[in-house]
């Protein structure tokens, strides 16, 4: 598949759709401030049971970050004039005054908090089905061992989706870290489900370089059979189910093989604003699971790849910024995941825009 496309300037919001906020670990008894889809929002833990609590990050009055407060108990405190609002953002006090106006309220989001991960619906809260959060269970299961971190990244969402759905990058943005010559090599394959929102990309090499990623967290010394297998579950989720093994030992495909060495790579994408997005990563592993010298070492490597991404992704960004208008950008074959994912965000976001026309109209 080759062509062009009129070049996004930025892709649109899908709204009505969870997105990860954090990891469980970042939020607790001291508020946690993110902007997502544009929209600030105050993160804290309840006194009482520990549940995750989402509140628009302005107070009704003056439109104070409630994020520069503090907590009384399960309560919010703005810390310019007072006003305090519980956990559904009703504001519950007011100074100078016995008489709460009716009107005293800052929105709330539906929360799930799911495989380590804090997710928080976008959109009318009467849609939100905690059902629908996709997993990525590795992430809390005590048989598996991660790390993570996030980035932000001055960039459009879309290019972050784009650069995970496109591995042929590593060969050359990752050389020496992950990346080997039959990353590039080797064709894709490519499964779209629009109904679902899914898109799975998958590329299977059977003789190729062992990067050091591999190499020194496993100790394989020579080439390797190296599976990847891409989900993207858009708008926010990807997973890259990555395996690998001395050369001439395939993996089956239950995981069972115990010459396989088997890595969950997952990502979340989360856009901030426009031009903002948050690039939360994990990498866990089945093996040398109580090996800290493997534990730090995968840990800072990922983090370098991470930022070799970042600041690709801010360069692109900066390019695009400055682009003419009309100009047509080429597709190929690396790009039939990456350009499945941008039709279904554009649907997403489209229904997104319609349902909230409709709830207007109401």
């Amino acid at each position: 598949m080759t062509g062009v496309t009129t070049l996004a300037r930025m892709t649109a919001f899908a709204r009505n759709q969870w997105y990860v906020a954090a990891y469980g670990r970042e939020i607790g008894r001291e508020l946690l401030g993110r902007t997502i889809l544009n929209e600030p929002i105050a993160f804290y833990r309840t006194e009482s049971d520990d549940t995750v609590i989402a509140l628009a990050d302005r107070c009704v009055h003056r439109r104070y970050p409630l994020t520069a407060g503090r907590l009384d108990g399960d309560t919010v405190v703005c810390g310019y004039h007072g006003f305090t609002y519980d956990t559904g953002g009703t504001c519950v006090f007011v100074p100078g005054q016995k008489r709460v106006p009716r009107t005293a309220r800052v929105p709330s989001y539906p929360v799930v908090e799911q495989d380590s991960l804090v997710w928080v619906w976008i959109g009318d809260p009467a849609l939100a089905d905690p059902h629908a959060v996709p997993r990525a269970p590795w992430l809390a299961d005590p048989r598996w061992t991660t790390v993570g971190g996030m980035e932000p990244i001055d960039a459009d969402y879309g290019l972050l989706v784009d650069n995970l759905l496109d591995l042929s990058h590593e060969t050359y943005l990752h050389s020496g870290y992950i990346g080997t010559p039959e990353v590039a090599e080797t064709p894709i394959t490519t499964e779209v489900d629009e109904g679902a929102g899914v898109v799975r990309v998958s590329r299977h090499m059977d003789d190729a370089e062992c990067p050091p990623f591999y190499a020194r967290s496993t100790g394989i010394d020579g080439r390797i059979t190296r599976w990847q297998d891409i989900e993207y579950h858009a708008p926010c989720l990807y997973l890259l189910h990555s395996r690998i093994a001395p050369v001439g030992v395939l993996p089956g495909p239950d995981g069972s093989d115990p010459d396989a060495f088997h890595v969950e790579i997952t990502y979340a994408i989360t856009p901030s604003t426009d031009h903002h997005v948050y690039d939360f990563w994990a990498v866990s592993r089945d093996f040398a699971q109580d090996d800290e010298e493997v534990t730090t070492f995968l840990h800072d490597l990922n983090r370098t790849v991470v930022l070799q991404d970042v600041a690709a992704l801010n360069v692109l960004q900066k390019a695009l910024d400055t682009e003419r208008e009309g100009y047509q950008e080429l597709s190929i074959n690396i790009d039939t995941g990456g350009l499945a994912a941008r039709r279904i965000l554009a649907r997403l976001a489209a229904e997104g825009e319609r349902t909230a026309a409709v709830a207007a109209t109401k």
